[in-house]
């Protein structure tokens, strides 16, 4: 019954602390929408998890703040999705053959601080940390964000993103490389 309650509780408070953060990351766009970007990336499952997911989606946003010319800094939140495996488990049972184990899709959403360097006109080197809420599979457990990437400025509003994107979590991380696009807005 604690168990239960528990778990009511901390879905209560995951889902106060997204709306929280969508509303100001919201709120601060209307204040300068130069500063407020938004994302989309197609990723793949690396490491520890490699085995059990093949492809993830990506959606950020983020709102930055000049800090100094070449340094940027502010806050991020986004959804990342990824595609669990259905895979067919061949033993050597007799007369049951093999079955089929299908793996749970994973989601979460990454709420953290952003930084960026302006490294030259075109480039720019950028981190997110933070902490992941696990969305799905339920009963899942968060964890640290971290995201190192890399931007190349195609215009003054569009850039094409690399990213490393990490959640750690009890007994292995959750890492996924990504390429997506990026839109000042």
């Amino acid at each position: 019954m604690a168990s239960f309650v528990m778990n009511i509780l901390k879905l209560f408070i995951m889902k106060k602390l997204i709306l929280v953060a969508v509303v100001a990351v919201f709120g601060l766009a209307n204040v300068n929408a130069q500063n407020f970007n938004a994302g989309i990336s197609a990723g793949l499952p690396i490491g520890d998890f490699s085995d059990l997911y093949s492809f993830s989606v990506i959606v950020d946003v983020n709102y930055l703040w000049e800090v100094s010319e070449q340094f940027d800094a502010g806050v991020t939140v986004g959804y990342s999705h990824s595609f669990g495996k259905d895979e067919d488990l061949n033993l050597d049972l007799g007369d049951f053959g093999s079955f089929d184990i299908e793996t749970e899709d994973f989601g979460y959403i990454p709420i953290g601080a952003a930084g960026r360097f302006n490294a030259s006109e075109d480039f720019t080197i950028g981190l997110d940390l933070g902490y992941a809420i696990a969305v799905s599979p339920s009963g899942s457990d968060g964890g640290f964000y971290y995201a190192p990437k890399v931007q190349y400025g195609i215009t003054q509003s569009l850039d094409i993103v690399a990213a490393y994107r990490g959640v750690s979590l009890d007994g292995g991380s959750f890492d996924i490389v990504s390429l997506g696009i990026e839109f000042g807005l």
